[in-house]
Parts: C-alpha cells; structure tokens; sequence
C-alpha cells in the first residue's frame, strides 16, 4: 500500500497561506472600491453590482508570501526548478494585473505570455520526453520540446483563464486541481517541491473562494486566473510530466474541465471565422446557465466533474491514492463551509 507522507512543510505551508488569504482579501476589496477598481455590469457580464477584480494580488501575495514565512521558520523548499515556478508565476501575475487595470490587446498579452512561457523554459522547466506504452520513450528535440512546452504553459494558462466567468468556478477549478496535483506529486516524488507548491497553492485559493462564491464581493481577474493557470500548468510539468510512464499524461485528465472548455471554445470560433482570442458567452458554464442552471449549481456541476477527474488520475496511480486524494478534498470542502457561515456573520 502506499503511505503519503505530508511534511511539517507542507502542513504548515498550507495553513499559512489560508489564513493569510482570509486576512489579505478583505484587505484588498476595500481598496479596490476606493480606488474604483472594479468590475462594473455589463452586455457579456451576469453580475449587477459593481465587484472588485483584483482577487489576483490576495491569491498571489498570500502565495509569495507563505514561501517567506517558510523560509523565517526553516521550512524553506529548495527545489533546481523553483525559480522558474516563482518568477514565471509572478510574471504571468503582473501580466494579468495590468490588464485588469488597463484592458491590454489579446494579441499583445499573448506575445508577453510566449515571452514569459520562454524564460521559464529556459530556466529549465520543460517537457524533455512522450511516454510511448507501444515502444520506446519517445525523446524531443531542443525545438519540439520548447514548442510543446509553450503550447502547454500558454493553452492552460489562458484555458484558466477562460473558465472564469462565473462565481466560484475558476477557484474551485483551479483548488480541486492543486490538491489532485499535490497527493499525486507527492506520491510519486516525496522531494519534489511541486508538491508543496501546490498544496500552498490550494490554501491561498480557498481563502479567496470564502469571498468569490455567488454573490461573489471579489473577482480573481485576469492576475488570479493566469497566475493560476500558469501555476497549475508548471506544476504539472515538474510534478508529473517529468516521469517515463503513463503518469505524465495525467494532467490531461486532472486539468479536464478548463482543456475541454478551451478546445472547444477556440474550434467554434475558429469554425465561425472569429479570432480564437475574442471573448463570446458560450463556453460549458454559460450554456449550463442557459440550460437553467445557477450559477451556484454550474459551479457544482463542474466541480464534481474535476473532483472525479481527480479521483480518476488518483486511481493511475495507485488505489491508495484515491482515499487520500478524497481526505483532501473532503478537508477543503469543510474549510469552505465553515469560511462562508463566518462570512454570513
């Protein structure tokens, strides 16, 4: 049977980020209001009041700053690939900020994410090999395995970033993930830091979803979902990607929901003659909407789709996984409750 083992670290580094994320968003709403940085109503938006958009900045300060909080108690995680992990993040974090502020042009924001996808490949986070379960491993070359890598890091990234459209669902897309990523990385490679990262991660992002589920008083913007989906996308390469068997290709399956969303998104504009880039209200959530769903249902709908998507690549694994995988959620799942009844008061 396999034993998952959580370090101090990981224990620690998760609690942190959570409670520092329920200290930072309040924090951050009241100075979005002041400063008028909000998301106000309007023709593709389904909210009607006015919510501030820079969910991001908690997400990813709470983030950061755990690492430091880890580093003053000891628990630092050293790790060859960290530094690409926490400054492409940052990066695809700023990139995000600017254009919750500025409204960047699509086409532009995708060069700077090539750009910034570029670094972190060249500060050595990439995807080297294919697993081929009818022969041998199938070995890339420096320039297939840069163009895989970018199309990986930039196609979830944005794929992330698609899916945020209502209420709750980026965030528990983006948790449901992380938590999935962190039991299988640490399973497979105990000294890994991917694993760590995500579980930091996962505490930073239920801290925000304690204010982000419908009627939301904060939206992650662009900087939460592409610092997430960045996270989400390195983390898969350094977790399991890097492994010569069947696990590499897990992230398929655990990042489902937002790959599903993203492909079908781009092929029907595509086939309608638009620009893949150009935002519309038909991706999976807006026509479960039009279905008649809520919001909050919606939100259900397709976290449970993740959360067997999850349990599923626990199973690949190894059976035992799945019982932990399963613990994790059901303790993220009591975190929230909790969260939002504290938030009624």
């Amino acid at each position: 049977m396999t034993l998952l083992q959580l370090s101090d670290a990981h224990i620690v580094g998760t609690i942190i980020s959570y409670l520092l994320g329920v200290f930072i968003v309040p924090l951050v709403i009241t100075f979005s209001k002041k400063r008028g940085l909000v998301d106000n109503p309007g023709e593709r938006k389904i909210h009607e009041h006015p919510v501030s958009r820079l969910g991001g900045v908690s997400i990813w300060v709470s983030t950061m700053l755990t690492f430091l909080l880890l580093v003053v108690l000891s628990f630092y995680p050293k790790g060859s690939l960290l530094s690409g992990i926490l400054l492409g993040g940052s990066l695809m974090f700023f990139l995000g900020l600017v254009d919750d502020i500025y409204c960047l042009n699509a086409k532009f924001k995708l060069l700077i994410q090539i750009s910034i996808a570029t670094i972190v490949f060249l500060l050595g986070i990439r995807i080297d090999n294919l697993y081929n379960p009818f022969g041998d491993l199938i070995h890339l070359n420096l320039i297939v395995s840069y163009i895989i890598t970018i199309l990986w890091i930039v196609g979830i990234s944005n794929a992330v970033n698609f899916i945020d459209g209502i209420d709750g669902l980026a965030g528990s897309i983006i948790t449901i993930s992380s938590v999935t990523l962190g039991v299988i990385s640490l399973t497979i490679a105990p000294s890994n830091v991917s694993s760590l990262i995500a579980f930091i991660l996962a505490g930073s992002m239920l801290a925000f979803l304690t204010y982000n589920f419908n009627p939301a008083k904060i939206f992650m913007g662009d900087s939460g979902a592409l610092f997430g989906g960045f996270m989400l996308s390195v983390l898969s390469i350094t977790g399991l990607m890097h492994k010569d068997d069947v696990a590499m290709y897990l992230p398929l399956l655990i990042l489902s929901v937002p790959i599903i969303d993203i492909t079908f998104s781009s092929l029907r504009r595509i086939a309608k003659g638009s620009s893949p880039f150009i935002a519309d209200s038909e991706h999976v959530h807006h026509k479960l909407l039009h279905a008649g769903f809520t919001q909050n249902k919606t939100v259900f709908v397709l976290a449970i789709v993740a959360i067997v998507s999850g349990a599923l690549a626990s199973l690949v694994i190894d059976t035992a996984i799945l019982k932990y995988f399963l613990y994790a959620v059901a303790v993220s799942v009591i975190l929230l409750i909790l969260s939002f009844f504290a938030r009624q008061k």
